[in-house]
């Protein structure tokens, strides 16, 4: 019993001295539990000026893409009010493929969407023994790109200059040091996630094509394209059908097809700002 008394007081003190040990806060990996929150969307029309893009029997890329980014621009604002949208560009001029990237870095984009038409080179075919070329219109259908890891050089310096506004981002961009685990590390979360978030947008635009429209689609692909490695942020880019195909060119030009297409996109943001909201 004595011993069990005199060792109160030790016991005592190991109890209130603890209860004032500070606790420090576990960090939190910024990349995965931040809220996300969708603010700004960058809407590119391809091609442009000089740089026509594909051509139909009617119709050429840049035009059509212009009037559907337009449409998206309209229907975004009027589903999503809160939402600001960029276009990369707004007439009939090109714009350079880098500068499309950096009006969307520097405009703090969330999800870059560029809009395109796809078209079939000419297939060569053998004529009374002679080869000639002619063309290949036998493709319908959309097709959705994301980057490719071969370009993820790319993609890196772009996150690393264009990083969100959060401490961490901002630590990091002010001293980037590839020999840094630490940095590295977080550039590489950041990649991730781009890359997860990039993807499962284009799943979701692709599933309103083929599910909603029932078009027929490509699928979801992997692709060097510079405009997407550029950009710091999830990015798709979207094939909304072959411009050289009769039946596709059609669908592409009339409002009923250009409303249809930006009607799947906006919905497929709806449902992806849902997920990560």
């Amino acid at each position: 019993m004595k011993r069990l008394i005199y060792c109160f007081p030790i016991l005592i003190l190991f109890i209130t001295t603890t209860s004032f040990i500070e606790e420090k806060p576990v960090k939190k990996d910024t990349t995965e539990n931040r809220r996300f929150k969708l603010k700004t969307i960058v809407v590119d029309a391809g091609h442009g000026g000089r740089r026509a893009g594909a051509a139909g029997s009617f119709s050429l890329e840049k035009d059509v893409t212009l009037a559907i980014a337009f449409k998206l621009q309209k229907a975004i604002q009027k589903e999503m009010s809160d939402i600001k949208v960029v276009m990369t560009r707004t007439n009939g001029e090109d714009v350079e493929w880098q500068k499309r990237s950096d009006i969307a870095n520097e405009n703090k984009g969330n999800l870059f969407i560029s809009i395109h038409c796809n078209s079939l080179p000419d297939k060569v075919v053998t004529v009374r023994g002679k080869r000639t070329r002619v063309p290949d219109r036998s493709s319908r259908g959309v097709l959705v790109l994301v980057y490719g890891f071969h370009r993820t050089k790319e993609e890196e310096k772009a996150i690393r200059e264009n990083l969100l506004d959060d401490k961490e981002a901002k630590e990091m961009n002010s001293g980037f040091d590839p020999n840094d685990p630490t940095s590295m590390i977080l550039l590489n979360a950041y990649k991730n996630k781009y890359r997860k978030q990039s993807i499962r947008f284009a799943d979701l635009v692709n599933n309103e094509f083929v599910q909603t429209d029932g078009r027929p689609s490509g699928g979801v692909i992997e692709q060097g394209v510079l405009v997407l490695c550029h950009s710091a942020m999830p990015s798709v880019l979207i094939e909304t059908g072959f411009i050289n195909n009769p039946e596709d060119e059609k669908y592409l030009n009339s409002e009923a097809g250009q409303e249809e297409i930006v009607n799947s996109i906006v919905r497929a943001i709806v449902k992806y700002r849902k997920e990560n909201e």
